[in-house]
């Protein structure tokens, strides 16, 4: 079932932007994105970038994992691409993760809309590796699920940090 929700050309753009990681010079990498939201734009007919939801490559953050978490809405649900650094046993890696959050509070038309607009998005992002669909804070807040996703426990560090 599809919704006949579209997707907003700002969105095909930011995805290009985050996927080809061009030479750039150190200003213009630290502009890229490392993780961004999008929602549904208040008509439902759009997939937009939502506003103010994204973590830049150049911002200082402890932990983009945890700050990525926190963006995250516990009452609606969103689509969000995070920019994973990790290694393994054999090298060091960057991947695009398509995720699909729909927690639990969200309400039920909101979740309804959003699953059967996620083909519209997807079909527009290719060369995702990673989807990853999480229901709630407990599916999301842990590294390691991340790092299970990526490659499973071949996965030794993320973002820097050791698994």
């Amino acid at each position: 079932m599809t919704s006949g929700v579209t997707v907003n050309d700002e969105v095909i753009r930011v995805f290009n932007d985050m996927k080809v990681r061009k030479s750039s010079t150190q200003e213009e990498a630290k502009q890229r994105k490392k993780a961004v939201l999008f929602c549904l734009s208040e008509d439902r007919k759009k997939i937009v970038v939502e506003e103010g939801k994204q973590i830049l490559v150049g911002e200082t953050v402890d932990d983009p994992y945890a700050c990525f978490v926190k963006l995250l809405p516990l009452d609606d649900c969103r689509y969000g691409l995070y920019d994973a650094f990790y290694e393994t046993k054999e090298s060091k890696k960057e991947d695009l993760v398509f995720i699909f959050w729909a927690p639990e509070n969200a309400p039920l038309k909101s979740k309804m809309i959003y699953a059967s607009s996620k083909d519209a998005i997807k079909k527009k992002f290719t060369g995702i590796k990673h989807e990853w669909q999480v229901n709630g804070l407990e599916d999301i807040q842990d590294r390691t699920t991340l790092a299970e996703k990526l490659g499973g426990n071949v996965v030794v560090s993320l973002e820097g940090k050791p698994m």
